[in-house]
């Protein structure tokens, strides 16, 4: 059948709900934004470029994701908001066209010791289910297979408030599948009492040796020495066995000190409670050392680590039990549950295998379901927060990512960017923080933030497409096709770090020589073994210096002067140059403005609505007392010195009246990183992810060690910071040190005078070492992935 062509006939005018395709941005003054005026195109791959501190994070994820996020839960009533996190609206004069942000972070995952790659992900939800159907013998319910849940049994009276209020026997029984001796941790700690305290002094004396216990005038320590438990005045060496056994291992109990009521409990229940609570990973760093030193872990004997009870093991679908289960590679528990066929759980089925084949096409598939989530690099943690949203039928939505090829050696970033395309055909917008060109290549639209850093950033150095920014005279446009080339001379080792045997995670009895006195980056796929050959065999002892990739914690207190040390040498030449304490001269102490204790704004809570924070009106934003601000030191105030740039304080302190050597030691650093421009006294909480990994490293580099391990250090870095570590890496090297770089950048590789590459594949697959070498054997050779990557990357 025909139609006849009409002629003549207009075309219809567009819908006009059709003519919302962009996302507006006017006037964005999150941060260091200057201004900030850019649209959007909607159902597109948008790349959000520039160096580190350029405001790329405060356009897409303090502006854009924040506004989408509390717009969506105003949608809910006050009662609900109550209960959610407030977000302030942004500094932006107008967003339109916004639709709903989901945000893929870098933040590493819960750092709860009970809380794994199962728990985070629903997956164990989903098996504990299952088993609690099909497990022969059948235990109990799902809570009886789960090792978050302690069995409870109880019985009794009850009386219901209603009619006429009687009271009835009632019993109650849960069954859970946690195992009684770990606690569901599959790990039990002894404790060595010699790092807790020196047995012959007495409490007066100062007896605990407990980071932060050694004060007298410590509540701690006054409720041990006034609970009349014990002899504050004796030795500990001289207690009674009923002394001890009160001061170890007592029971709460409430006692009095000083007229106030406290809780009173025996020294080893109480370290458990305070430090083995909380996963070692999200320690302070005095703390973890504090607690590897003094306690041991070992795996439980009863659940033999699998952190279930007996009956919870011993229920099995076919061989299997939960425990082993979760103990797979997920690669290889994906078969398992193929091959399950039971149409009364077809549905849990069809949902655990999409799930489990997620983690599979995501590269994570040779992560186990009970590897603990602390554990995760940055990289890992941000695909597992990646996986619920790949199956997902949600459309026009706005998906936000932070820098998603962090971890990921170079063959897995085409897997990432082809994840990122579906998600964008799909009909979603997707937007990017990126650094990596074969990240930015894929790119719809590109965003180039800058020029500089800091004060220097926030304006829109360039808008357009990929070749647009590749011709564009900016700083991500002329490094963007840069290459690093392989260095002519090597230097020779001057000794070996060997290890044997290394069988930490999936290593399979590693043996290498690992070179001393030269750069040596160790290399291989994600999951390939390079952390556990590394971290696992290079303890981090008196000579050895290791910067890993958690994050540096910090509050709205903290800054680069009191993270690095830095305000120490500062507090103590001003007093000395005017004659009184130290503590004035900080706002978290004697120094601090009673009105605003030292923060510098006055917080008002509003309950479920964003908390205000104006500036305090009798210090001025400053944070110290007036009177504290008449002291001076080379002519300037305390607040004035807080509010330089690092290289203007470097110049400061360095020459003059103002020379103080250990604040300059501590600002060289600070520059040698490429963090000049920072201001001393700006929030932690300010910073972008690849300014805290710097500030970390220059922490670091003022350690006394003789061998650095490094893991990941272009973490966040623009490919114009990559060349400035590199010469850092060099000046360690020249100056003696031994450096060990975990890393994927192929520019670091090329830099290297010896590489290790772990491999061939993850998980099972991986663990071996397949290549030891120069990387001009190694590109040369292209025997493995590492090395076809490389040789691509340096046009070989």
């Amino acid at each position: 059948m025909s139609s006849a062509k009409r002629t003549g006939t207009p075309e219809p005018e567009p819908h006009v709900a059709d003519s919302h395709d962009l996302i507006r941005v006017h006037g964005a003054r999150e941060n260091n934004l200057k201004d900030v005026s850019i649209e959007i195109p909607k159902r597109r791959l948008t790349v959000f470029t520039g160096v580190s501190g350029s405001g790329k994070s405060s356009l897409v994820f303090n502006t854009i994701a924040a506004e989408s996020q509390r717009l969506i839960n105003e949608t809910y009533s006050a009662f609900v908001q109550g209960f959610m996190p407030t977000l302030a609206r942004p500094e932006v004069d107008v967003l339109d066209g916004l639709t709903t942000a989901i945000i893929v972070d870098q933040q590493r995952m819960g750092a709860d010791p009970r809380s794994t790659v199962g728990t985070a992900t629903d997956v164990n939800a989903m098996l504990r289910i299952l088993f609690s159907r099909l497990g022969e013998p059948h235990i109990g319910p799902p809570s009886a297979y789960s090792f978050n849940t302690a069995s409870v049994r109880a019985s009794g009276a009850i009386t219901v408030e209603r009619g006429n209020k009687k009271a009835v026997k009632a019993t109650f029984q849960r069954t859970g599948g946690m195992c009684t001796h770990c606690e569901g941790r599959g790990t039990v700690s002894d404790i060595d009492l010699t790092q807790l305290y020196d047995d012959s002094k007495s409490l007066a004396e100062g007896a605990f040796t407990i980071p932060g216990w050694k004060s007298d005038s410590q509540w701690t320590v006054q409720v041990y020495a006034q609970s009349g438990f014990v002899d504050p005045d004796k030795p500990i060496r001289r207690y009674t066995k009923k002394e001890l056994q009160d001061f170890l291992y007592g029971d709460p109990v409430k006692v009095k000190v000083n007229g106030v009521n406290l809780t009173y409990e025996g020294l080893i229940p109480k370290i458990q409670k305070s430090f083995l609570s909380k996963d070692k990973e999200a320690m302070q760093p005095h703390i973890r050392a504090f607690v590897e030193r003094a306690v041991t872990f070992t795996t439980c004997p009863e659940c033999e680590g699998t952190r279930l009870s007996e009956g919870a093991r011993s229920s099995r679908i076919g061989k299997i039990s939960i425990a082993d289960a979760c103990a797979m590679e997920i690669r290889d528990l994906v078969e398992w549950v193929r091959d399950l066929d039971e149409s009364s759980v077809a549905p849990l089925l069809t949902a655990l295998r999409d799930t489990l084949d997620s983690f599979v096409e995501i590269g994570l598939g040779y992560l186990s379901l009970d590897r603990p989530a602390g554990t995760l690099s940055g990289g890992e943690a941000q695909r597992v927060k990646m996986i619920r949203h790949l199956g997902s039928s949600l459309t026009d939505t706005t998906y936000v990512f932070d820098e998603p090829t962090i971890g990921l050696h170079p063959h897995d970033i085409q897997r990432m960017n082809d994840l990122l395309l579906r998600l964008r055909d799909k009909g979603n917008t997707v937007l990017v923080v990126e650094h990596k060109p074969e990240a930015i290549a894929i790119a719809d639209h590109v965003v180039d933030l800058g020029p500089g850093a800091g004060t220097e950033g926030g304006t829109v150095c360039f808008e357009g497409t990929v070749e647009g920014l590749r011709a564009g005279d900016t700083i991500t446009g002329r490094h963007l096709d840069d290459r690093a080339t392989l260095k002519e001379t090597l230097r020779k080792s001057t000794g070996a770090l060997e290890i044997r045997d290394a069988r930490t995670h999936n290593l399979q009895g590693v043996d290498v020589d690992v070179p001393l006195g030269v750069l040596c980056v160790v290399t291989g796929v994600a999951g390939s073994g390079k952390s556990s050959l590394i971290h696992g065999s290079v303890p981090a002892g008196a000579d050895v210096v290791s910067v890993d990739q958690s994050p540096i914690k910090g509050s709205r207190r903290s800054n680069p002067a009191t993270y690095t040390g830095l305000l120490e040498p500062i507090r103590k030449a001003f007093a000395k140059a005017n004659g009184v304490k130290p503590a004035l001269f900080s706002a978290n102490s004697e120094g601090a403005c009673p009105t605003c204790n030292g923060a510098g704004v006055i917080y008002t809570d509003l309950a479920m609505m964003a908390g205000v924070a104006t500036p305090c009106e009798d210090c001025e934003g400053k944070r110290f007392q007036p009177s504290v601000l008449e002291y001076r030191f080379g002519g300037r105030d305390i607040s004035e010195v807080l509010a330089m740039s690092v290289a203007q304080a470097e110049e400061f302190f360095g020459e003059g009246e103002a020379r103080t050597p250990a604040a300059h030691k501590i600002l060289e650093r600070l520059a040698d990183v490429g963090l000049g421009y920072l201001t001393l006294g700006q929030p932690l909480t300010t910073l972008s992810g690849g300014e805290r990994q710097r500030l970390k490293l220059a922490t670091h580099m003022g350690e006394k060690g003789g061998v650095y391990v490094l893991d990941e250090p272009t973490t966040g870095l623009h490919l114009a910071d990559v060349e400035q570590l590199l010469g850092l890496l060099d000046r360690l090297v020249d100056a003696g040190k031994s450096v060990i770089v975990i890393e994927h950048h192929q520019a670091v590789m090329a830099h290297a005078d010896w590489i290790i590459d772990l491999g061939p594949g993850a998980g099972h697959d991986g663990g071996r070492i397949v290549f030891e070498g120069t990387p001009a054997d190694l590109v040369a050779d292209r025997s493995t992935l590492t090395g076809e990557h490389l040789a691509a990357y340096i046009g070989a």
